[in-house]
């Protein structure tokens, strides 16, 4: 991993330095070049500093310990504030099977996962096929639902690593018991890295979950719970604690997704401040120290159906703009 220079937007000779850097690392660890994974993240258009990378590659490879994750997920941050990490256990027909987690992402967060970095390994014996269809699932309920500020990047990746040590009945069943275990404790481990990102979001201040219910299906909630994190409206009144619901019900409107206005209910934590599409009088002071939370949430109830999301996101304050006024320098 490659923290500081994104090697996008570099030509044949970025590309050619990414293979280079792989070969090195693969002769460290006396595997194949094709068995390295290559990660980039920072600063778009500039070539790579081999030298020092390879340099890097050296010593990272010569301080490997299994007590390493955490200087591992400080390595990897850029404007981060905090450092995104996790692990967990859990029982396989009697092994135990630990999956565990780093991630990086601050910036240019939205949708489609952007400028952020996972990396997951697991010790469980599990058939590749039935892994990809898991990790591409777990991306699209917490990855996949987080928004800083609405820009995505050139660079982004989400890897899982199994290496099969913890010698349970292989995972090759979507059906089976294991298969449902494994997808559970799997999908915590993003779902946590991925609210983890959202509240470290370049000069946030609050965590803002939005959960939409009774929506038509599952995308149309999906749909719409993006669009109201995404809503740099809705969070500048988050960042200023102003109870501004009507900026939630006009982000699920332009979301593109087809509801009945006229049956909407937004509640704001514990406050209800808008049933079947109109305003209520509410406690401006409550709705206030509900803004005030560190983990802000706001429900919107579209009473047409089954379908139910959530999404994670932040405010939207005057830091966000320092930081990236000087991104560069």
């Amino acid at each position: 991993v490659n923290s500081g220079n994104a090697n996008a937007c570099t030509g044949k000779q970025g590309l050619d330095d990414a293979i280079e850097t792989a070969v090195y690392a693969a002769g460290l660890l006396n595997i194949e070049p094709q068995d390295v994974l290559v990660a980039s993240t920072g600063v778009i258009g500039v070539q790579l500093p081999l030298e020092r990378v390879l340099c890097g590659v050296k010593q990272a490879v010569s301080t490997l310990t299994p007590e390493g994750s955490g200087n591992t997920a400080m390595a990897i941050m850029t404007t981060d504030l905090v450092k995104k990490e996790i692990a967990v256990q859990i029982e396989l027909q009697g092994r135990t099977v630990t999956i565990g987690a780093i991630a990086k992402g601050s910036g240019m967060i939205h949708p489609n996962m952007a400028t952020m970095l996972a990396f997951i390994t697991t010790d469980a014996n599990i058939e590749a096929e039935c892994l990809n269809k898991l990790l591409k699932s777990s991306v699209g309920i917490s990855y996949n639902m987080i928004s800083v500020d609405r820009d995505t990047s050139t660079n982004d990746m989400a890897a899982i690593l199994a290496n099969g040590l913890a010698a349970n009945p292989v995972i090759d069943d979507e059906h089976s018991p294991d298969y449902k275990t494994f997808k559970a404790a799997l999908d915590y481990v993003n779902t946590a890295l991925a609210k983890k990102i959202a509240r470290d979001g370049e000069g946030a201040n609050h965590l803002v979950e939005v959960q939409v219910v009774g929506a038509a299906d599952q995308n149309a909630a999906r749909t719409i719970a993006r669009s109201i994190t995404a809503s740099n409206l809705t969070k500048a009144a988050i960042f200023g604690h102003d109870a501004n619901w009507g900026r939630i019900l006009a982000a699920a409107g332009y979301s593109g997704a087809v509801f009945d206005p006229s049956r909407v209910d937004i509640y704001l934590g514990r406050e209800k401040m808008c049933q079947n599409g109109m305003g209520l009088s509410f406690d401006e002071e409550k709705a206030r120290k509900e803004l005030e939370r560190e983990n802000v949430t706001i429900i919107v109830d579209l009473k047409s159906g089954d379908g139910q999301a959530t999404a994670w996101g932040c405010d939207l304050s005057y830091d966000y703009v320092k930081i990236n006024a000087d991104y560069r320098t």
